[in-house]
């Protein structure tokens, strides 16, 4: 072991020594992002940095399940990310595929797709259908894997949602004008009946939201750090849970 693994590992033990389990986040969201300049800064290829960060993401986990971390939400595919170039987004999804059914595989976590399900190829739905109906009755983590995902779209198809809905009961616009609201809304989000991140960490050192979880990260707490997301380690995971404890939650402004 070198003396820098070392160093980490018994700082690493010493913060989490210092937490207090009652302060920790519920549910956190994470934004995966920098695996294609982990790969460009390590001389490797794009495939490989993503398949570094698909390997990272049992870490996490690992790391929340010790934290009694409740919701995980991974933004693993945008729908940005759909227009990439076809050499590189077929790989991609392949590498996701893996992921979702390693995640369901493992017996822990309970997987959940949020995102435009129809925008995906219809192997990868298949892949997301199956996790979820394999793991429904898992107790443990809800792992919600955002692939196809965009903050802007999530709301929209929410409004398109309640809308068929009230409309399949014969309710006209202006009894429904009478009582929309925010929490009818929450009611056909992706993440219906599940609490909103109390704490969403990104890495790469980008600070900005890109459209994830627009609606539900209104009051959350934002935590950016800088090293990509191949290379982020335990430490940094506890570094954002003590952060996150040392703010004072306004839920407004």
């Amino acid at each position: 072991m070198k003396l820098r693994d070392l160093v980490y590992g018994l700082y690493a033990r010493r913060v989490e020594g210092r937490l207090d389990h009652a302060q920790v986040p519920k549910h956190i969201g994470v934004i995966l992002d920098g695996n294609r300049r982990w790969a460009r800064a390590a001389g490797g290829t794009t495939e490989q940095g993503h398949k570094a960060g698909a390997s990272k993401i049992q870490e996490l986990l690992g790391w929340c399940n010790e934290t009694d971390v409740e919701v995980v939400t991974l933004w693993m595919l945008s729908t940005d990310n759909l227009d990439r170039p076809e050499e590189e987004l077929i790989p991609l999804l392949g590498i996701i595929e893996n992921a979702v059914r390693d995640l369901a595989a493992d017996g822990r976590w309970r997987v959940h797709h949020v995102g435009t399900m129809d925008l995906l190829p219809a192997r990868t739905q298949t892949v997301l259908k199956e996790a979820e109906q394999a793991t429904d009755h898992i107790d443990g983590i809800l792992v919600n894997v955002a692939i196809g995902y965009g903050g802007r779209q999530e709301i929209a198809d929410a409004v398109r949602s309640l809308l068929l809905d009230h409309a399949s009961k014969g309710t006209t616009f202006e009894e429904l004008a009478e009582v929309v609201d925010i929490d009818l809304i929450s009611e056909h989000l992706y993440t219906r009946g599940q609490p909103d991140p109390d704490l969403v960490i990104r890495t790469s050192g980008e600070q900005r939201l890109s459209g994830f979880m627009l609606w539900q990260s209104a009051h959350s707490e934002y935590y950016f750090c800088e090293v990509f997301w191949p290379a982020f380690r335990k430490v940094d995971f506890l570094r954002a849970l003590r952060d996150y404890a040392a703010r004072h939650r306004r839920y407004g402004f």
